[in-house]
Order: structure tokens, then sequence, then C-alpha cells
């Protein structure tokens, strides 16, 4: 196996871990990590981006032709629409930045705040997506570095009850942290003015309000993060931040693995019929 995919697989994991940090300002220091990272994290994805940029082109190229699969059109689609997402937060990351570009100065810093975390729930799912659809080369680079040539029997299904827990406690993260009302509001966020974002201006921010995303812990439990308003926090669990977003992004890895799963499935069965039927 070429060592650039021991490179790719260590940029991608860096790249999982900071975006779901990324949920809770007060996380490892607060806004100064929150914001110095960001621009560690703009660097690693554009760097994700340009070792993959050799596909990228192939497929650019080939987009008109009828050759193409619809299942490479597809992926071709959602890392579009990662990149145009991802390039957004960035973006208004820094038209909102009040500790390493604090003066950058924005006509309307609250929808900029609003809409940069609204994206973010929806890259989220996105980032799900993307892995779920590639995850039989993240299975194969884990048995590569651990040296385990052949599954056996047992860890088959020590997989699959992972996976059932995995999907229990990311859709009760879902539910724990109004996610699917905040992935919505991605959807309207820029049909939104900045009187309805329930941002006041800079000193708002500074205050510790981050546009609804909480602080500290969540209406419904103990230490866990969540959202609300202008909540400074204390101490922030950094370990339970992973957990509760990596959860919820693993209900997306999960269902576009098993969709996928499903779909190379029914197109081997067609292909199967159409030959046995020429017969």
């Amino acid at each position: 196996m070429k060592k650039i995919n021991y490179v790719k697989f260590a940029l991608d994991v860096v790249i999982g871990l900071l975006f779901v940090l990324f949920f809770n300002k007060n996380v490892l220091g607060g806004l100064a990590f929150h914001e110095i990272s960001g621009l560690f994290f703009a660097g690693a994805y554009i760097t994700h981006i340009l070792l993959n940029w050799g596909w990228v082109k192939r497929v650019t190229l080939k987009m008109f032709d009828r050759s193409l699969s619809w299942r490479v059109r597809g992926s071709y689609a959602l890392n579009f629409l990662l990149m145009v997402s991802m390039t957004f937060i960035i973006v208004s990351g820094i038209m909102i930045s009040h500790v390493v570009f604090p003066n950058i100065n924005v006509g309307n810093e609250g929808w900029f705040k609003m809409t940069h975390i609204s994206v973010s729930f929806l890259v989220l799912a996105l980032i799900g997506i993307h892995v779920g659809l590639h995850w039989q080369w993240v299975v194969n680079m884990c048995k590569k570095m651990t040296r385990v040539k052949k599954s056996r029997a047992w860890m088959r299904y020590v997989a699959q009850g992972l996976t059932l827990i995995i999907l229990l406690f990311g859709l009760y993260q879902i539910n724990q942290t109004s996610y699917v009302t905040r992935l919505a509001s991605s959807v309207s966020a820029f049909g939104v003015n900045t009187q309805q974002t329930g941002f006041e201006g800079k000193e708002a921010f500074e205050s510790g309000e981050r546009g609804g995303m909480r602080e500290g812990r969540p209406s419904g439990g103990e230490g866990q993060p969540g959202f609300n308003r202008g909540e400074k926090g204390g101490n922030v669990n950094v370990a339970a931040v992973i957990l509760t977003y990596t959860g919820i992004m693993g209900v997306f890895v999960i269902v576009a693995y098993y969709l996928k799963k499903w779909s190379l499935y029914r197109k081997k069965k067609t292909v199967q019929t159409q030959i046995e039927g020429g017969v």
C-alpha cells in the first residue's frame, strides 16, 4: 500500500477530530483554540483536496462523458457540496474572528455568525456520508496498520455489535442536541436577516454567545455539550464533546455505508438476472 494513503488517513482523522471539537467554543482554552486550530483545519482540508486532486481532475474532465457512472457523479456532487460548505465555514469564521483577525469588520456580523454555525451542522452530516461511502477504504487502512490480514467470525460479530451501539448512541445524541432542528436551520440560514439570528453584535459574541451553541451543558443532562445562548461555561469535557458529535456523525456513516452496500447488491442481482435471462 502506498505510503501516501497513511498520510491521507492521518490527515482525515485530524480533520474529523478538530471539526467535532469546534462544536463547543470553550474546549482546550476557548475561543483562541477555536480560531487558531480553525486556521490549521483550513490548511489540513486544502491539503486533503490537493492529495486527492488527481481524482478530482479526472472526474471533472469526464463529467459529460456518458460512460461515467452515476455513483461517481453522486460522489463528485457530494464532494463539491462539501467543499463549498467547508469554504463558507472557513471564510465566515475569518469574517467573525475576534482573536486571530480582530480588525476585520463586516456589515452584518450577526448573519455571518448564525450561518457559520448553521452550515456546520450540515457539514457534520456531509462528512458522515462521505466517510460512509469510503468506509471500506477506512477498514482496509485499519487492517493494514494493525496487520490483520483476514477478518474472523468473532470480529464481524463485534463490528456488528459496535455498529448497533454507535447507531443508538448517535440517535440519542441527535435527540439530546436538537440536531434535526439545527440541521434544518442550515437550509433556511441564507434567507434569515440579522434580527432573526438572536445576535446583538460583537459584544454578545465576546460575552460567550455563539449562535445558540451551548458552551457548558444542556438542559437535559450534565457535562454534555448542547445548545443555548450567552453561556460562558466552565471546564469542558473534551471527551464528551468528541463522543457526542462523532456519535451523530456515526449515524450518517452507518446509513451511507449500508445504503451503498444495498445499492451494490441490487446492481449485482440485476446483472446476474440479465445474464441468466440471456442464457
